[in-house]
């Protein structure tokens, strides 16, 4: 059972570049998807998260009109599209999939970690740097 991150890597500034988040052993169906970030001496901080349903998305003010996340729960599969990033966009990205009994986990979705009121799946890190 684990939840995977990937598709990091180097991009310039104005391009473009997408991150998966896949899970194995389990089904994404019923978790709530967020995505965070941690760059260099900062805290840790939520970029963006997504409902089971996929039809609420929440983004921090930081990357909104620039980042996508979407999920294709066919696939088992979460994304994030990184639009027009920027060098302060530099960070290792983590994905998280939190569910209460009900299934969405609000907090997740207010760009919050999950914590152990939830089930919860943290993905390893996948480095970005966003060259200027």
């Amino acid at each position: 059972v684990q939840l995977q991150a990937f598709g990091g890597g180097l991009v310039q500034a104005g391009g473009s570049l997408r991150l998966s988040c896949a899970a194995s052993g389990f089904t994404l169906d019923y978790y709530a998807i967020g995505w965070f970030r941690q760059a260099p001496g900062k805290e840790r901080e939520g970029v963006s998260s997504i409902s089971t349903s996929g039809i609420s998305t929440y983004y921090a003010d930081s990357v909104k009109g620039r980042f996508t996340i979407s999920r294709d729960n066919a696939k088992n599969t979460a994304y994030l599209q990184m639009d027009s990033p920027k060098p302060e966009d530099t960070a290792v990205y983590y994905c998280a999939a939190a569910r209460t009994y009900t299934g969405n986990y609000y907090p997740l979705l207010k760009l919050n970690p999950p914590t152990t009121e939830s089930r919860y799946y943290w993905g390893q890190g996948t480095l970005v740097t966003v060259s200027s």
